[in-house]
């Protein structure tokens, strides 16, 4: 009898199993550290959350598995391989930038955030981002979606005595309660007709499915492709956006829009490139749909905003999110036709981590007016360049990232791989309502890069700049000019190794 006793590669599960342990070791210490000395628990999530990167680095050369069948060491649940290193890289590196946001907000939050289940339910829901693009079997997926969104369920609605928090939460709570739900119900039927749950298994039994369950395993293709489209904030399940990210301590709305996306696309790449690719004539045009709908409702959302409403700042950045959101779609949905699915999913890689670097440090520019501005407008955003020079010039380039517009070269680069995947895969329709949105995406944030640095009404509001809030702006404004500098640098990362 052959043993059932499965050794463990440390070394390739080392970087969400680093994040977990120091989310252990913050609620452990927040028993005995006195209320004064918290701000600590703050440091050690960085520290851990710098480590936990920092791990990736043994890997980069290697191809690991661990958790394989006995008897069969090709199928296994936990892969290291390129495409879950860019991933975990996109994780960490944005809950690291997350991280330092939250350090000032918890700092300016006077006590209504608790800072010991702050940075455990942080990190244990950046643990469950890490583990998600590693697993290769359905059960893993599922465990790790979860253990990355129901932390952040709570994170939302944990400022103490606030109406629009508790709100948020609700609604963000019913909506991925909902996506989950539906998720695991066509997981089930895929169960049930292939009898298997690893990934490249379920690739192979679900050509030759017997004719009695065809439209068992059909009907769960469906479904858990509408469970992963609520997680990605593709139309028309993008309601909760906004309210959530308005709702949501500033950090977290941050996390949302990078890590809560990366999560979303790297489960849906894993869940129809890699495990459903003979179901592409069925995916591939639902995708390709809801990329032209999602993109055209954000950057239509986005435009609609005005600049002297309350938190409008945020829901323009919300609406922002989803519009990329459907830029990232395009790819995914490219790689069912295209004859190199890898070369389109790298796309979509390479667009994800030019939206994480320039994104965050948006988010990391609203977190400093916002201290001045506790409504948040865009137009508190007027007069940015008299009062912080740099700071605007930041904020601008930022945009015109998103933009596509020099000297935002990144943001360009990043649009015209997408362009090419759409058009390569023959889904030139689809490119052309991506160029469509492209225009409307302009209108919305070149109006408030202008707004930057127009002369300000009165007196220009001085922000003092913290250190954890400079080191954020710092790493981001570095990275975003780097890659502008040499985006080919991204499409080192984007040789996915999936196939």
């Amino acid at each position: 009898m052959s043993s059932l006793v499965q050794s463990v590669d440390w070394l390739a599960i080392a970087p969400p199993t680093v994040t977990a342990v120091v989310g252990l070791v913050v609620l452990v210490a927040d028993l005995f550290v006195a209320e004064a000395r918290k701000p600590l628990l703050g440091w050690i999530a960085v520290g851990g959350l710098a480590a936990a990167a920092l791990m990736l680095l043994p890997l980069l050369d290697a191809d690991r598995s661990t958790f394989c069948l006995v008897g069969d060491t090709e199928v296994c649940s936990y892969t290291a391989d390129r495409f879950t290193l860019v991933i975990q890289l996109l994780v960490l590196g944005g809950a690291l930038l997350c991280a330092l946001l939250s350090v000032t907000a918890l700092k300016d939050s006077g006590k209504r955030l608790p800072e010991g289940e702050y940075w455990f339910l942080f990190l244990s829901s950046a643990a469950g981002a890490a583990l998600l693009p590693a697993s290769r079997d359905l059960a893993t997926l599922v465990v790790a979606l979860e253990v990355a969104s129901l932390p952040a369920f709570a994170l939302v609605g944990l400022r103490h005595g606030d109406r629009r928090s508790s709100e948020a939460a609700l609604k963000f709570f019913l909506s991925s309660v909902t996506a989950t739900a539906v998720s695991l119900l066509g997981i089930s039927f895929v169960y049930a007709a292939t009898g298997t749950l690893h990934l490249t298994r379920v690739a192979e039994r679900i050509q030759d499915v017997d004719g009695q369950l065809a439209t068992l395993a059909q009907t769960g293709v469906v479904l858990t492709l509408v469970g992963f489209a609520f997680k990605t904030a593709a139309v028309p399940f993008h309601f909760w956006v906004p309210d959530t990210y308005v709702g949501a301590p500033l950090p977290i709305a941050a996390y949302l829009s990078v890590i809560g996306k990366a999560v979303g696309f790297s489960g849906l790449i894993l869940v129809t490139v890699v495990a459903l690719p003979s179901y592409a004539d069925a995916w591939a045009p639902a995708l390709a749909v809801l990329a032209a709908l999602t993109m055209t409702a954000g950057n239509v959302g986005a435009l609609r905003q005005q600049s002297t409403r309350a938190y409008s700042a945020v829901r323009l950045l919300a609406w922002s999110s989803v519009g990329q959101a459907g830029y990232l779609l395009v790819p995914i949905a490219a790689a069912g036709y295209s004859d190199d699915p890898e070369k389109s999913v790298g796309s979509t890689l390479a667009y994800a981590l030019m939206y994480g670097a320039v994104n965050l440090g948006a988010f990391a520019v609203a977190a400093l007016v916002g201290r001045a501005h506790r409504l948040n407008r865009v137009a508190d955003y007027r007069g940015l360049y008299a009062a912080s020079p740099l700071t605007a010039l930041l904020m601008g380039f930022f945009l015109l990232c998103l933009a596509g517009l020099p000297p935002g070269v990144i943001g360009l680069f990043a649009k015209v791989t997408v362009f090419a995947a759409a058009v390569d895969a023959g889904l030139g329709w689809l490119a052309v309502v991506m160029a469509v949105n492209v225009v409307i995406a302009l209108v919305y944030y070149l109006r408030w890069t202008a707004l930057l640095f127009r002369a300000p009404e009165g007196e220009a509001a001085t922000h003092r700049l913290p250190a954890p809030l400079t080191a954020a702006l710092a790493l981001t404004g570095v990275l975003g000019i780097a890659l502008s500098g040499a985006p080919q640098l991204v499409l080192r990362f984007t040789d996915t190794g999936l196939f």
